[in-house]
């Protein structure tokens, strides 16, 4: 019989090769010219797809049929014409194998990082949606990698239209969705995507890689912007994360679903249960009266008025097509707390405390709901991506209980990711029932997410913490991942091990979506590991590995734009920001923070702490020959293999990085 992989059902778990689950939209596509989850793909023995399809209802419906149906149909034709059916799964898989082909050509050279940089830009500006931020239509979704690509592309482009512009457009979309309901207001923390373009009803699932990119968005916007609310934000996620979504051991779970029972008596679960109101129920729970407030407002009234909530609930029935919402309110800030302040008589600063209250209350009856299900898998590279947030937010505000955090990160990826003995990653791990970390009874390799979105995780810890552990890691798994994954014919690095067996195709992700690929990542750690190490080497595989997707790069910039970033960095050559004075004190922590208040894209950060019989000593012989002045703790920028003259001033040294 053929093999059915199930992917995206309730209740079945998506197969743990992540390749297959890359390989099987590609093949449905390519045989119907459609998409989509949930996908059934059938497979030969040896694992070669010759049938797909999206969904099919549990019976026959009208003149669709159920998948019962479908099974039996398809054993019919195994048992009848098994041959046809393996030989077009053979000529479908050459067909996927030179579709997927990605390759750099002889006569190509990198592309112009000025001209794909605007082009990815215009195309951002032409799908943006003005109102209320974001891009395209619904559903909408928070999609970090262009807010981080619009904050690189402003930082090089301060002085332009475009560079404005592209400022305004993320600093809208972040606003919007932190007002929006696809934040939840009571326990922190972003849901999937909003199914309306206003940011308001979500698809309530809650996953580790949202909120650990829009973390580190947030926090970028506060040092463009320095708005407190993008500071508060960030900090918010990494709390919502801490409570909810780690293990003892330092790792993060993966996501928690949409959907869960109303009650502890229901046996139905519905979306959105355990998030949403009813008018009533905020009335019983915020019924007393705030004294200060005029009219004998009470706490609901308040409440009620800021975010949006109605009696009749405030879901359209379009925005709810399973009437799992009726009745029901998703919380949005309707007002700012100047005007909900002003309209109820209050001081801004009683209101964000009476609010504040009303909040407390709400997430302490929510915690008597019945919980949606937690998916306790961690997964290397989401943990990597954790690893950045915690470390990048931990630096800018200067707080020593996100860094710590961060380390423990660090650590349980060592202990419980990484095979020591077959040195390489591996893809997760789980909770088991003891609450122990457990893997299964045959772990399954890393693949290049694992370990490009790790290594990108270790280099944000180092240049927060300037513990060389972290960077002798990063070191260490790049080398592994080049050996592991490189395309040395074709330049880039491929999804999985090539070499491995069951490997089907041997892919290289070509687009930034929900997470960036791979590649778009690597292309960055590269950089940063040549600046940091003193290997050239590595930059010049920077740029093979952009010049392998020149076409796309060129044609398409708006479906990478994290690797447009790393082109970027190639033309704008990164800044070497070398303090020199002893960790621990103040006049060397505060040119650091100076440093940690910018944004700079385009730069490392390296702490000489005078060691010379250390490791960055060792890689980085210039250090020898930068001392501090007068005794004091001093900043050198260096850029292509020279440096500007010495500061020991925090302003001198902002004012030399924004030069």
């Amino acid at each position: 019989m053929p093999i059915t992989l199930w992917t995206g059902f309730p209740g079945v778990k998506r197969p743990s090769t992540k390749q297959k689950v890359k390989i099987n939209p590609f093949f449905y596509q390519a045989t119907s010219q459609g998409g989509g989850w949930p996908m059934s793909v059938w497979l030969t023995p040896d694992l070669r797809p010759f049938i797909g399809g999206t969904y099919f209802p549990p019976k026959d419906l009208g003149r669709r049929p159920g998948f019962k149906t479908v099974l039996m149909r398809i054993m019919e034709q195994w048992q009848e014409n098994r041959e046809v059916l393996e030989s077009s799964g053979e000529r479908v898989m050459d067909a996927l194998q030179k579709a997927t082909a990605i390759s750099a050509h002889a006569e190509e050279t990198l592309p112009s990082a000025l001209d794909v940089a605007h082009r990815c830009f215009q195309q951002l500006a032409h799908s943006y949606e003005e109102e209320y931020g974001g891009f395209n239509d619904a559903p909408k979704f928070p999609t970090p990698v262009n807010l981080m690509f619009l904050m690189s592309y402003w930082s090089v482009n301060r002085a332009s239209s475009e560079g404005a512009e592209a400022l305004q457009m993320t600093l809208h979309s972040l606003r919007m969705m932190a007002l929006g309901g696809i934040y939840d207001h009571v326990a922190q923390g972003f849901h999937r995507y909003s199914t309306d373009s206003s940011w308001h009803v979500p698809h309530f699932e809650k996953m580790l890689y949202d909120q650990a990119q829009l973390a580190v968005a947030y926090i970028t916007a506060y040092q463009v912007s320095g708005e407190r609310l993008f500071a508060d934000m960030s900090r918010d996620v990494l709390h919502y994360v801490s409570r909810d979504l780690s293990h003892q051991s330092g790792g993060f779970y993966s996501a928690e679903d949409a959907d869960s029972l109303p009650t502890a008596e229901s046996t139905e679960k519905r979306e959105g249960a355990f998030c949403v109101w009813t008018a009533a129920e905020i009335r019983e729970l915020l019924s007393n009266t705030v004294v200060e407030a005029t009219g004998g407002a009470t706490q609901a009234d308040i409440f009620m008025h800021h975010y949006g909530v109605k009696d009749q609930g405030n879901v359209q029935p379009e925005q709810d097509p399973h009437g799992e919402l009726q009745g029901q309110n998703v919380l949005i800030v309707r007002y700012s707390v100047e005007l909900t302040a002003a309209h109820f008589g209050l001081s801004v600063n009683k209101l964000t405390e009476v609010l504040a209250s009303a909040r407390a209350k709400l997430a302490d009856v929510r915690g008597s709901r019945p919980p949606p299900h937690l998916d306790t898998k961690m997964l290397a590279s989401w943990n990597g991506l954790m690893l950045s947030g915690f470390a990048r937010v931990g630096a800018v505000l200067g707080d020593q209980t996100l860094l710590q955090r961060a380390e423990q990160t660090a650590q349980f990826l060592r202990k419980h990711l990484w095979d020591e003995e077959g040195q390489h990653m591996l893809h997760s791990c789980y909770r088991g029932d003891n609450m122990e970390v457990e893997q299964t009874a045959s772990p399954i390799s890393g693949f290049l997410d694992d370990y490009a979105f790790v290594v990108s995780g270790l280099l944000d810890l180092f240049e927060a913490t300037h513990t060389v552990q972290w960077l002798q890691w990063a070191e260490k798994l790049q080398n592994r991942q080049d050996q592991l994954f490189w395309d040395a014919q074709g330049n880039g690095y491929f999804c999985s091990d090539p070499l491995d067996p069951t490997i089907l195709l041997s892919l290289k992700q070509d687009q930034d979506g929900a997470e960036p690929s791979g590649n778009s990542v690597s292309a960055m750690n590269l950089l940063r590991l040549s600046h940091l190490t003193g290997r050239q080497e590595w930059m010049q595989r920077s740029q093979q590995l952009l010049t392998a997707f020149c076409d796309r790069l060129l044609k398409v910039p708006i479906a990478l734009p994290d690797m447009v970033r790393g082109l970027m960095a190639h033309h704008y050559t990164f800044k070497q920001i070398i303090i020199c004075g002893q960790p621990d004190a103040e006049d060397t922590a505060s040119l650091i923070a100076c440093v940690n208040s910018l944004f700079l894209p385009y730069k490392v950060l390296i702490l000489a702490d005078g060691n010379t019989e250390g490791f960055l000593y060792e890689k980085l012989p210039v250090l020898y020959s930068l001392i501090q002045q007068e005794g004091k703790a001093t900043a050198y920028v260096c850029q292509d293999f020279t440096c500007a003259l010495p500061v020991t001033c925090p302003q001198e040294l902002r004012r030399l990085l924004l030069d």
